[in-house]
């Protein structure tokens, strides 16, 4: 369990931590985090829609029809279009964010995937369609980097990690929404069976474009841009319920605002700034490795081809197979939420070690499950199979759903947080590319013995968080941002917020 008072939580943490007024209970806040979820939370519907679109869609006789029955290499780059467009848009990602805010990054990224969703709906042949979800793919991660940003940055401490732990959950309300939906258009039996659904995929931007410029912007990105009347308005609103006395906000603004100066005296905000320093090249490598392992973890397997694994144990019924797939989207967003709301009661390491040594386990069990099956045409091992892949959604979401955008947040300092988030997006969307175009040909060549490879991989995932993963719970944004560079600098932040609070007691008490 992660004290609250431990060694490693400074005085904003504290501060938070033992506020006794729960977030419904006041105003402010609590109409804040509602219009987060419209707003912000679900911009991961998007990638949960997408990857049931596609899965979903394979379902589909009318789909596999109007595309030629696409199979290996071909039915891979129908569903890579996206991760490929997201990695061609990143490297302005950061330009964008840190110039015109997080707000207008979501707006931009939430257009363009309109527009990729009409295209995407109305194709007649396969480029059209192929482009059309690369258009989605460039401005999905505008969104996603910008959003996640905009959740650490605005939360209340005490709030924070399970707000940006909902974020990844929402994933799954767009997974059901898009298998609900297929499941309910199976029954049109023309080329709308496919065209609705790939509509539909646009709901969440549309809700984004119509709600975002109801939330505050960032107060640590107006602070960058000297606008700090504005960005102690919202502190003061939002985490004071409109206390200009509050010594929490007095010491958050000054925790804040000299991170921020000192950051900036150690920055030239370009790309070359995260490799410049020992501790920038760690974190870079911790968000690339965790990119790649959110989406090399045997994850895409069951998001984009279940139908094709299923066929491996003998469920070849496409009713069935469309079911069973929306079940297990609904109980993943049960195991997601659930994760979420747990991350404040364990350390990071803990999660993260306990989520992939789970993985692993399952894994191993659902391949011998599947050799078995495959070898003596067992019913029961068949079964074992399909319990084996609900077993996995429960072990994913502990470590890398629940924890992905939180952690990276905490990683990485305001002013490398978006080069840190598109770092991370450029690996895991390279490894969803990758994925999804060598996952239908490892199944069709190999079979069962394909998730051998994964047992392997996910191993040697487990090892390198084992020695690598830093911890990072019980502390605050600010202290976070020189979790590895020298002592002083951080100590030169705590001074700030110490002679704040005494400044600020000094008044009380002549008062």
């Amino acid at each position: 369990m992660v004290a609250a008072d431990g060694g490693a939580s400074n005085r904003i943490h504290r501060l938070a931590m033992d506020d006794p007024i729960p977030w419904y209970k006041k105003p402010n806040l609590r109409s804040m985090y509602l219009l987060l979820f419209p707003c912000v939370i679900g911009i991961e519907m998007t990638s949960g829609f997408d990857s049931q679109i596609i899965n979903s869609a394979q379902l589909l006789p009318a789909w596999k029809a109007y595309f030629g029955n696409p199979t290996g290499a071909y039915n891979g780059i129908l569903a890579s279009a996206l991760p490929l467009g997201s990695v061609i848009g990143l490297p302005l990602i950061p330009i964008v964010n840190d110039a015109f805010g997080r707000r207008w990054c979501i707006m931009f990224g939430s257009c363009i995937m309109v527009a990729g969703t009409l295209i995407q709906g109305f194709s007649f042949n396969a480029p059209m369609y192929i482009i059309a979800r690369g258009i989605i793919g460039f401005g999905l991660p505008y969104a996603i980097v910008a959003g996640s940003c905009l959740i650490g940055e605005l939360g209340y401490p005490k709030e924070r990690p399970i707000l940006t732990s909902l974020f990844n959950a929402c994933y799954f309300i767009g997974a059901i929404v898009a298998a609900g939906c297929t499941f309910g258009t199976q029954e049109i039996k023309n080329d709308w069976s496919w065209r609705i659904p790939s509509l539909l995929q646009m709901a969440p931007s549309i809700l984004q474009i119509m709600f975002v410029f109801f939330l505050p912007e960032s107060p640590r990105y107006l602070m960058s841009k000297d606008r700090f009347e504005e960005a102690e308005a919202i502190l003061v609103k939002y985490h004071a319920e409109g206390n200009a006395n509050s010594e929490f906000v007095r010491a958050e603004i000054a925790e804040i605002k000299t991170t921020l100066e000192i950051e900036m005296e150690n920055s030239k905000r370009s790309w070359g700034d995260l490799i410049r320093t020992a501790g920038m090249r760690r974190r870079v490598l911790i968000g690339s490795l965790l990119g790649l392992f959110t989406q090399l973890s045997g994850n895409v397997v069951i998001s984009y081809f279940l139908g094709d694994v299923l066929k491996l144990i003998g469920y070849t019924d496409p009713s069935f197979q469309t079911k069973y797939n929306l079940g297990n989207q609904c109980w993943s967003l049960i195991c997601g939420v659930s994760a979420a709301l747990v991350v404040m009661r364990f350390r990071r390491r803990t999660m993260y070690l306990t989520g992939i040594l789970s993985i692993l386990a399952v894994y191993v069990a659902w391949t011998i499950c599947t050799a078995i099956f495959i070898a003596n045409k067992s019913d029961v091992a068949a079964k074992m199979s399909l319990f084996w892949i609900y077993a996995y959604s429960p072990a994913y979401n502990l470590c890398f759903n629940a924890l992905t955008y939180t952690y990276l947040i905490e990683v990485f300092p305001y002013a490398q947080r978006a080069r840190g988030i598109s770092i991370f997006q450029f690996w895991g969307k390279a490894a969803q590319f990758f994925g999804t175009n060598v996952n239908p040909i490892g199944t069709q060549a190999i079979g069962w013995k394909y998730l051998l490879v994964y047992c392997c991989w996910i191993f040697a995932e487990a090892v390198i968080i084992w020695f690598l993963w830093p911890e990072t719970s019980g502390r605050s944004l600010e202290e976070l941002a020189f979790l590895f560079e020298e002592k002083e600098l951080a100590e030169r932040a705590q001074a700030a917020v110490e002679k704040t609070v005494l400044s600020h007691a000094e008044e009380h008490e002549k008062v």
